[in-house]
């Protein structure tokens, strides 16, 4: 009956009424949003509290009034370089993330649409990549960089430059980038583009990019978030020095004898919000590109 209802208000140009059913999905939804918020909420709290505040039984679940107090701390810490780090995190990250976008969607195009000799056994073995943990490399990697060529002879550890690099290409986005351009390019269309006299270079630029638009948001958030969100190689490569990420800076609040978790968690709270931007700038993109995914060509 609801159904007779909801498609007779759609003739009659009404907005057709929640039925129980879907009152109650969104009930689940609001919850589960809920249930995953609320560490983000409770950290938030705790950012904006004292050390007294933690002790208390029960515990404020409404926050305080010294966030920027506790904000202003965590800057000023002399031994941390907190704000730097920041600075040094959204650049390793936006470059990254350009390089990432331009690399693995060239290269997907590559292994979609052209044909040349050794391509199904080279996308084996970049697949096969993926299986390796990136732990087994980070003793190669450490050597490696050590010898890269600089000013003092002494490598690239311990700059940016030994966190950027690494990171440049990465062999999921090669994978995702194929998968989605052999669905979403016809074959008719770079022939087409090739009928007209268009380089590779050009029908890559004119062609598949415009059409791969969701993708690339999708792989750019993945990456962005990742390379931010990266903590073992830079603490290897950075820890100690005067310009670390983020993350190695989180650490460094949370290490000691005492730990201020009011001051760590409003350093971690700072260092997400670049994150929840992110999401919010993508989140339309991300969708587009799911269900455009989830569609048959």
């Amino acid at each position: 009956m609801s159904t007779r209802s909801n498609r007779r208000a759609l003739l009659m140009g009404r907005a057709p009424q929640d039925t129980p059913g879907s009152i109650w999905n969104y009930v689940v939804l609001v919850g589960i949003i809920a249930f995953f918020a609320f560490p983000l909420y409770w950290m938030f709290v705790i950012a904006t509290g004292t050390d007294a505040d933690l002790a208390n039984i029960p515990p404020k679940v409404l926050p305080g009034s010294r966030f920027l107090d506790n904000v202003r701390e965590v800057f000023g810490l002399s031994e941390v370089y907190f704000s730097a780090s920041l600075i040094n995190s959204f650049f390793v990250s936006t470059i990254t993330t350009v390089s990432v976008l331009f690399f693995c969607s060239l290269a997907g195009f590559a292994f979609a649409k052209l044909r040349f000799k050794g391509r199904n056994a080279l996308m084996v073995i970049v697949i096969l990549t993926l299986t390796v943990p990136n732990q087994l490399g980070i003793v190669a990697l450490y050597i490696v960089m050590g010898k890269m060529p600089s000013s003092d002879g002494t490598g690239w550890n311990g700059t940016l430059a030994a966190v950027i690099v690494p990171g440049l290409v990465n062999a999921f986005g090669v994978f995702y980038m194929r998968q989605f351009i052999i669905g979403s390019v016809p074959d008719e269309l770079i022939e087409a583009a090739r009928v007209d006299g268009a380089t590779t270079l050009r029908t890559y630029w004119s062609i598949v990019v415009p059409a791969i638009r969701p993708a690339l948001a999708v792989l750019g958030l993945l990456s962005f978030v990742t390379s931010w969100n990266d903590f073992q190689w830079p603490l290897i490569t950075l820890g100690g020095t005067e310009f670390p990420t983020s993350m190695v800076a989180l650490s460094d609040l949370a290490s000691g004898n005492y730990v201020l978790y009011r001051r760590v968690l409003a350093g971690a709270f700072l260092a997400t919000v670049p994150l929840l931007i992110m999401l919010f700038v993508g989140g339309k993109q991300i969708v587009r590109g799911i269900m455009e995914g989830a569609v048959k060509h």
